[in-house]
């Protein structure tokens, strides 16, 4: 199976918990394991495909994360924390949930989109399966083409040794996919350096009073913490911050 049947079987993952699809009585599946001879050749091809059906399931948490917003959100909330200096609150799990919910948020129309235009006319059998698969992954590639940085993807196209593309369509996914992530991650780390300066320019102060006042063993960060929190709040911090990141997607 190519990259862009993963990539729509997790979108499709994401839409059912997005709740975008239309909701259909929930019916459970009976499961039976045995082992036997194999009398048909079908019979293998099944259990070859549930086989790899597993084996997708098992790498779809990564590709979540790869092919949508979650990088970027993630690593812009940890410097946030880092910054500030308040070790483990928010929690890695309160971290990691916002996350989550704000790549819904912001992945919504995207998904939406596969929704439209893959999902519900296949279900109508109106379009084969790899014409699903095909229309599928479009939105999701125009969502990364539009964030990934031309100078990130012509590093990969040069290691690839593939021929300069024509267009954007003709850039293959398993190029985009890595450079669509190093784009992510620059942007993540530029907005954690912002972050950080007003934080940092804080520090800097009480650390400077401290000295002043000849309390050079008091730890500067133990006085500014409550400042920062103050500072944070003060300024509606979250608001900004949350605000500024699902805005850099548009």
């Amino acid at each position: 199976m190519k990259i862009g049947k993963i990539l729509l079987l997790v979108t499709l993952a994401c839409l059912a918990l997005a709740g975008v699809a239309h909701a259909e009585p929930l019916s459970i599946p009976t499961v039976s394991v045995g082992m036997g001879k194999v009398s048909k050749p079908g019979d293998v091809s099944t259990v070859l495909q549930i086989f790899f059906l597993m084996t997708v399931i098992s790498l779809a948490p990564g590709l979540l994360m790869m092919t949508t917003s979650f990088t970027r959100i993630v690593v812009v909330l940890s410097f946030l924390r880092s910054a500030m200096g308040t070790q483990q609150a928010p929690s890695n799990q309160i971290v990691i949930g916002l996350s989550l919910f704000l790549t819904f948020f912001i992945m919504t129309p995207v998904w939406q989109q596969v929704n439209t235009q893959a999902l519900q006319p296949y279900k109508a059998q109106t379009i084969t399966q790899e014409e699903a698969f095909k229309r599928g992954v479009e939105p999701v590639r125009r969502f990364m083409l539009s964030q990934v940085r031309e100078k990130d993807l012509a590093l990969f196209l040069s290691l690839s040794k593939l021929p300069r593309p024509r267009n954007a369509n003709d850039v293959p996914t398993m190029t985009l996919i890595p450079a669509y992530v190093v784009s992510e991650l620059k942007t993540a780390f530029q907005i954690g350096f912002l972050i950080y300066i007003p934080f940092l320019v804080l520090d800097m102060v009480v650390a400077s009073v401290l000295m002043s006042m000849g309390m050079m063993m008091l730890p500067p960060a133990m006085i500014s913490l409550p400042f920062k929190l103050l500072l944070f709040v003060l300024v509606d911090g979250w608001g900004l911050v949350i605000g500024s990141l699902v805005k850099s997607f548009s």
